[in-house]
């Protein structure tokens, strides 16, 4: 498996440019399921997570290609089949995006139950229930959902908890149930905004998308539209603590400095000086460390668990002791152990880590457990003093695009070792 070798010491310094988000970008392909004919999503990230979801709509039937960097080429014309095998879904939760709008498409949908994973359960009964509350039938058998959906219609969903992805999948399903549909307590975070502004360029009928109520119409037929996506608001959340543990100065281009407020304040309060425009964040680092702040990860939009790891990684060589609690997973930090390695003082205390900053980390072989934390030994290797091996980087290709490129032209020492090096 290919590594990451990061010489550290290197302040960051220059312009970087963000790729369009994963997570937006996801439940956009999925959408196309729901009204047959060709469609052009602009500023897709070329991620695994991507090229997964373009495999997942080929066996439904559908073609996507690139036909520019980052532009897909969408044809759903001939998707005519429903099951989302367990082979596919099992390399990505995500896919289970699939199941609003095959049920909103083709009033049926047969997709692989997805197990947990490394950073914790995050089960779909919330999405199940949602779907049954818009008269779906739903079965569970031999390790699939299968849901019937020829008697969609509108209903009234209130989640317990806050859930991004099934938030999305009844939004998909809704717009072309009958009547009226109405999500309580449903999730505010960009992507779902920037699925509710797709769909309703297709024809739906949606209102209160980036609030706790969201109110769907359902319509009788979609059309489709040409998109482009939102910018990753975590990437440039990741490029901005990176520059802070450096002491860089770096410009984030094609962004949206909104959608990072939470992230914006808190590294201010670290000590950070930070100008925002409607695109772009200057972000500098003057202080020789960090100060120390707490942070505790709540739905959008509070800071957001995507960002958790990566200012762990900032707090690690901080000026003081802080507080790092973790409410929305119940087993991501896991990259604990790893920043210790690199000499960092952290103790776990329930969800909470207490992190008491030291003067410099050292570099160390580490292990990326998942994506985030994937980004978070990068960003303590950046500012190591040595060298920092990350191995399992097949993490961080799923939701960062050409990051050690995009790292280079900051000034970092980063470079890729491909399997054929170690000899694999």
């Amino acid at each position: 498996m290919d590594k990451f070798i990061i010489e550290g010491g290197e302040r960051l310094k220059g312009r970087v440019r963000i790729s369009g988000s994963k997570n937006a970008a996801l439940p956009l392909i999925a959408a196309t399921i729901l009204q047959k004919g060709s469609y052009a999503i602009g500023n897709v990230p070329r991620l695994r997570d991507v090229e997964t979801m373009i495999r997942l709509l080929a066996m439904l039937g559908g073609k996507a290609e690139w036909t520019g960097d980052n532009t897909l080429a969408i044809d759903t014309g001939s998707l005519d089949n429903h099951v989302a095998p367990y082979e596919i879904v099992k390399e990505m939760r995500a896919s289970v995006l699939v199941l609003g709008s095959l049920a909103g498409g083709l009033k049926k949908a047969t997709v692989s139950y997805p197990g947990g994973c490394a950073i914790g359960e995050r089960p779909i009964n919330l999405h199940l229930q949602g779907l049954a509350a818009l008269g779906c039938d739903i079965k569970i058998r031999e390790g699939y959902v299968d849901v019937n959906a020829k008697k969609l219609r509108g209903g009234r969903v209130t989640f317990d908890t806050v859930t991004v992805g099934g938030t999305e999948n009844i939004m998909m399903a809704a717009a072309l149930a009958k009547g009226e549909t109405v999500i309580e307590n449903a999730a505010r975070e960009p992507e779902v905004v920037d699925l509710a502004r797709m769909l309703k360029r297709m024809g739906a009928r949606i209102e209160g998308e980036g609030s706790e109520v969201v109110r769907i119409r359902g319509v009788e037929a979609l059309a489709p539209c040409d998109y482009e996506v939102i910018p990753d608001r975590i990437e440039a959340g990741t490029f901005i603590v990176a520059c802070g543990i450096t002491r860089g100065n770096i410009v984030v281009e094609n962004c949206n400095p909104l959608h990072l407020k939470a992230v914006i304040e808190k590294m201010k309060e670290a000590g950070m000086e930070i100008e925002e425009s409607d695109s772009t964040v200057k972000a500098i680092m003057s202080r020789k460390r960090p100060i120390s702040v707490d942070a505790k990860t709540i739905p959008h939009p509070g800071f957001p668990t995507d960002m958790q790891a990566q200012i762990m990684a900032l707090m690690s060589v901080s000026k003081g002791v802080s507080a790092i609690t973790e409410t929305i997973f119940e087993n991501r930090m896991m990259h604990v152990a790893e920043l210790r390695r690199m000499g960092a003082d952290i103790r776990v205390i329930g969800n909470t880590a207490i992190v008491k900053g030291v003067e410099r980390l050292s570099g160390a072989k580490v292990m990326a457990t998942d994506l985030r934390a994937s980004a978070s030994l990068i960003i303590a290797g950046l500012a190591a003093y040595g060298s920092t091996e990350v191995s399992r980087i097949y993490h961080i290709d799923r939701g960062y695009e050409k990051i050690e490129e995009k790292l280079k032209g900051l000034g970092a020492k980063i470079r890729r070792k491909k399997d054929e090096d170690l000899g694999a």
